[in-house]
């Protein structure tokens, strides 16, 4: 074997354990594919595409914007490796069509507390991959989601599950949605 198809050969296992090692990508901890606790069992979602559209924070920004959809950070940032700030950096372009799907169907006002930043639990589905984003609740957010998308059961930390048609799952936690967009829900 000569050097150079030696090198071409030690690159690729290079690559492909680097891809291993990268957040959100390479096999699944039995954390993160453990079903959440619920009274009915939920289909598992779609498994999304491999190469996500990713957006930056400020085109991310501007589409919220536009769709007059707000957002607030608590240390008034939007590093993405700051936990205290509010980031969409690297955020899925389906999660943020999914959020402009939920403020246009619901026609409520949707505020933003948390996107793409640490801090958050990990996995496949997470917040840091761009699946996950935080809404303040209002009287409309939560009496829309509780009465137009079917409660499934609580998760493990005990957070009232429920799930879209489109798949997409919300889930109640004690100051905020924790919304998963698998999908745009419907765009």
């Amino acid at each position: 074997m000569s050097v150079s198809r030696l090198r071409s050969g030690l690159g690729a296992v290079a690559l492909a354990c680097a891809l291993v090692a990268a957040p959100g990508v390479g096999l699944a901890t039995a954390a993160e594919t453990a079903a959440p606790t619920t009274a009915t069992a939920a289909p598992a979602p779609a498994a999304p595409t491999l190469a996500a559209t990713k957006l930056s924070h400020s085109d991310a920004a501007s589409r919220f914007s536009s769709s007059g959809i707000t957002w607030s950070s608590t240390g008034g940032c939007s590093d993405r490796n700051t936990p205290t700030c509010t980031s969409f950096s690297q955020i899925n372009l389906a999660t943020v069509q999914g959020a402009q799907t939920l403020k246009s169907a619901s026609g409520c006002a949707l505020h933003i507390t948390g996107g793409t930043e640490t801090g958050h639990a990990g996995g496949t589905y997470s917040h840091w991959n761009g699946y996950k984003l935080d809404f303040r609740p209002t009287s409309c957010v939560n009496g829309y989601i509780t009465g137009t998308f079917t409660y499934i059961g609580d998760r493990g930390d005990g957070a009232a599950l429920y799930e879209a048609a489109s798949g997409n799952i919300y889930a109640r936690e004690s100051n905020h949605w924790d919304v998963t967009f698998y999908n745009c829900g419907g765009c």
